[in-house]
């Protein structure tokens, strides 16, 4: 598994990040606080608390191109 945050400010953010995993075959659930919701769910995104920095967890070994797409999104 692979995890990071991500932050995703505006609701054209939550668009092209859907979109951007979404060519993924595995799994990506994002995470904040005790809630948990697949990533390439729009409805799923919008039900957490957006105004803070949300973990992502990728289920692979084999990341290196998804962190690569989804680098703008990702919490330095």
């Amino acid at each position: 598994m692979t995890t990071t945050t991500v932050a995703l400010k505006a609701i054209d953010d939550v668009k092209d990040f859907v979109n951007a995993v979404l060519r993924f075959d595995f799994d990506i659930d994002l995470v904040s606080g005790r809630y948990a919701v697949d990533a390439k769910s729009i409805m799923g995104i919008f039900s957490l608390d957006l105004s803070k920095p949300i973990e992502l967890r990728a289920y692979t070994d084999d990341a290196e191109e998804m962190l690569a797409v989804l680098d703008r999104f990702i919490v330095k």
